[in-house]
């Protein structure tokens, strides 16, 4: 039975918590309702704010070009063997790595200025749009100015710098150009001071600056931005603004792209920086023939000079010999040694090759050595056979075999000093330009302009969502009776905020510290009012919970002012009068009362002056224009309202007041600012407290509470004035804002 109760029990729990959170989620979008207007108007702002940004927003816009990374390089026809031994391949991240390098972009910088920074000054926010929608109409046309500002740029502007030199310290400076008459011009550092002044095309300098503008178009007057930046810092941002990427996976294809606020800047840069990366790769690529050639040609004229010896040798040999000739033996033995000479040459320029492409335990390195070992041992065989010669042929035999080699080389070393001549000069690259750098001008790749106004808008509207929520959270006035009902009080009525109330006030929020005060009573002026509505459901839950009242006495207090005691106070008892009860209603706040005002009387003759002896209770009785409905307002201020309150005669006040009416009700103060309303209780059958929607707190509420039952007062129940239909709440109770009934007209 307990295991069945438990379940029962944590079952109900679930759907208990559920609902709860069911509620927080209806509120929250109830909320959202309630502040949509703020809402709206939020993210229109937002909304206007992002458009404003896409429109005046300078477009950035990206220069694209394309290069083919191949894998091998080109060769000249005839020569694939020669050319194969100074190509290389490489691999597209490698080529990326080289484009992007200080070697190409400073180049790149160096060739283009790009140091210099030159520029027009523009008006704020609206002059780079104005400056870009120029177009002019002829060469050299400038756009008006606007507003007067004719110191900026308004279109048309051209300012190019072919010089511009400064200090190390004024690296980095911003200094001023103004355009003069007869295309003069004048250089200004940021204090106003003048550094240089001279003329378009010619170079003016002051020992220290130095500066030759190529070009000026502007009005006189007009200034410009000139700023020369430091060279490696200017090579470092351009390699980060550079995009380079290969497409797809070894496709060889290298995308390269540059975003630039000026299409033809990033264009021209783009292709300077392919055709410096190209030539370059040509440069690298002949780089192996160009140093054998050089090589080359640095042994043609020392092995020419040893010919030229060899042969004058021989000569003088044959003329002192009287021209010996070598005989068939000789010449047999003489071609042999010049061909195993040739061959040693040959082998030993191959061996020179070899040990600038490899190390010397390469086995094609060790090969060539071992080649020309056994040159060298056919070499000495032959040499051998020389000795056996007459000595006359021996020395014809040398002498005619140094010239004859000396020639074989000199002429393999022309031949190959042609070939490697031709090589170099056919060497094309194994990288070449596909497309070159274009710019769509027409669809900058920024500011994306709707997805500004969407982000915008979205953005606003997250805000003013978010605000509202904040405000929710910290803002905790009571919005529900169920509220006041969980502190154990009793909610007799809810009183719905009345807009005809606002019209009888004059204004629809009295300001801080002021109350708002009626000419006139809302349930005479509107008896169908549905707050009206709602006292008339007061009236009858009083009618049941004074049975067991000691007396017929209500007294209607609340925590704070403004919370709309004296309206529920004159209405409640104008309509405990229209249903033909004797009523009296008592103005107790002797100290800001103002109950007269509604009834159109005079605050003298009244509770005051009663209690002070002035007046009896003839005097201070009036009636009103209510039917059976008497009133005693305040009467004169006092200087000690609780002290009268607690003598005597208030206790005979109200011994009488009670036996001559149906129902008397005293309007107290708020409680928490003054004890009146606890004295005042004290003598009272039956005590209410009204609390206003949105207004009051729960802790404010129990406090109040808690002073009351200090003083031995038991609260009756709570009147919840000033509802407001909210969708927050709409699930809560709303009284009769949600039953209203009227009849046909």
């Amino acid at each position: 039975m307990n295991a069945q109760s438990n379940l029962v029990s944590g079952s109900q729990n679930k759907q208990t918590a559920e609902q709860a959170q069911e509620i927080d989620l209806m509120a929250l979008f109830g909320a959202l309702l309630d502040r949509k207007l703020f809402i709206i108007c939020v993210t229109a702002i937002f909304m206007l704010i992002g458009v404003a940004v896409a429109v005046f927003s300078t477009p950035i816009y990206q220069a694209t070009a394309m290069i083919q990374v191949e894998e091998k390089g080109g060769s000249v026809p005839g020569f694939d063997e020669l050319g194969g031994m100074f190509e290389s391949t490489s691999a597209a991240v490698t080529e990326i790595e080289l484009l992007k390098s200080r070697s190409i972009i400073g180049e790149a910088v160096d060739s283009l200025k790009l140091d210099i920074v030159a520029v027009p000054k523009l008006f704020p926010m609206i002059g780079g749009r104005s400056f870009r929608k120029f177009t002019p109409l002829s060469e050299g046309d400038l756009a008006e100015p606007s507003f007067g500002a004719d110191s900026y740029a308004w279109g048309g502007e051209q300012i190019e710098v072919f010089k511009f030199e400064v200090p190390q310290n004024a690296i980095g400076v911003n200094f001023t150009l103004i355009a003069l008459e007869n295309n003069q011009f004048s250089l200004l550092n940021g204090n106003g001071d003048s550094l240089l002044s001279g003329k378009v095309g010619e170079e003016v300098s002051n020992g220290v600056f130095k500066l030759t503008l190529k070009t000026l178009n502007a009005r006189p007057g007009t200034e410009f931005s000139l700023l020369k930046r430091d060279r490696l810092n200017t090579i470092l941002d351009l390699q980060t603004a550079i995009g380079a990427g290969e497409k797809g996976k070894d496709s060889g294809i290298i995308n390269l792209s540059l975003q630039s606020t000026d299409a033809e800047y990033a264009k021209v840069v783009l292709n300077k920086v392919a055709e410096i990366y190209v030539r370059q790769n040509v440069e690298r690529n002949s780089a192996e023939a160009q140093k054998s050639l050089d090589f080359l040609e640095y042994q043609l004229p020392l092995v020419k000079k040893q010919l030229e010896y060899a042969e004058q040798l021989f000569n003088d040999y044959q003329v002192k010999q009287q021209s010996v000739d070598i005989t068939l033996e000789t010449e047999g033995v003489l071609r042999q040694l010049v061909k195993l000479e040739t061959q040693l040459q040959e082998l030993e320029l191959k061996k020179l090759e070899l040990g600038r492409k490899f190390k010397q335990g390469h086995p094609s390195y060790q090969a060539a050595i071992e080649q020309i070992d056994a040159v060298e041992n056919q070499k000495r065989r032959l040499a051998a056979e020389v000795q056996v010669l007459p000595e006359t042929q021996q020395e014809l035999l040398r002498l005619t075999r140094d010239v004859e080699v000396n020639n074989e080389i000199y002429t393999l070393l022309l031949a190959k000093t042609q070939e490697l001549d031709i090589v170099r000069a056919g060497t094309v690259g194994n990288v070449r330009v596909i497309d070159l750098a274009e710019v769509n001008i027409s669809k900058p790749v920024k500011p994306q302009k709707a997805l500004i106004a969407i982000i915008a808008t979205l953005l606003g509207g997250l805000i003013a969502v978010v605000i509202v929520i904040i405000q929710k959270a910290i803002h905790r006035g009571i919005e529900d009776p169920s509220e006041i009902e969980a502190l154990g009080l009793p909610v007799y009525a809810s009183v719905p905020y009345s807009e005809y109330q606002v019209k009888l006030t004059g204004f629809a929020r009295a300001r801080k510290g002021k109350t708002a005060k009626a000419k006139s009573i809302l349930a005479m002026d509107n008896p169908a009012d549905l707050s009206i509505e709602a006292l008339r459901s007061l009236r009858t839950s009083l009618h049941f919970a004074m049975m067991e009242a000691k007396n017929n006495v209500i007294a209607i207090s609340g925590p704070s002012p403004g919370v709309g005691k004296s309206f529920i106070s004159v209405n409640l008892a104008t309509v405990l009068a229209q249903s033909d009860k004797k009523v009296l209603i008592i103005d107790a706040d002797m100290r800001k009362g103002y109950l007269q005002t509604q009834f159109g009387m005079q605050w003298d003759n009244g509770l005051s002056d009663y209690l002070s002896g002035r007046a009896d209770l003839e005097t201070v009785t009036k009636h009103s224009q209510v039917e059976g409905l008497d009133v005693m307002t305040r009467g004169q201020i006092p200087p000690n309202p609780s002290e009268l309150l607690m003598h005597e005669s208030f206790s005979k006040l109200v011994e009488e007041v009670s036996a001559k009416y149906d129902l008397v009700i005293i309007d107290t103060p708020p409680i928490l600012a003054v004890t009146d309303p606890a004295i005042v209780s004290a003598h009272a059958g039956a005590t209410l407290l009204v609390t206003r929607f949105g207004q009051n707190h729960v802790k404010e509420l129990e406090l109040t509470r808690n002073r009351f039952e200090q003083n031995g007062i038991d609260v009756k129940g709570v009147v919840f004035n000033g509802v407001v239909k909210k969708a927050s709440n709409a699930y809560g109770y709303y009284g009769y804002y949600n039953y209203e009934y009227k009849s046909d007209k």
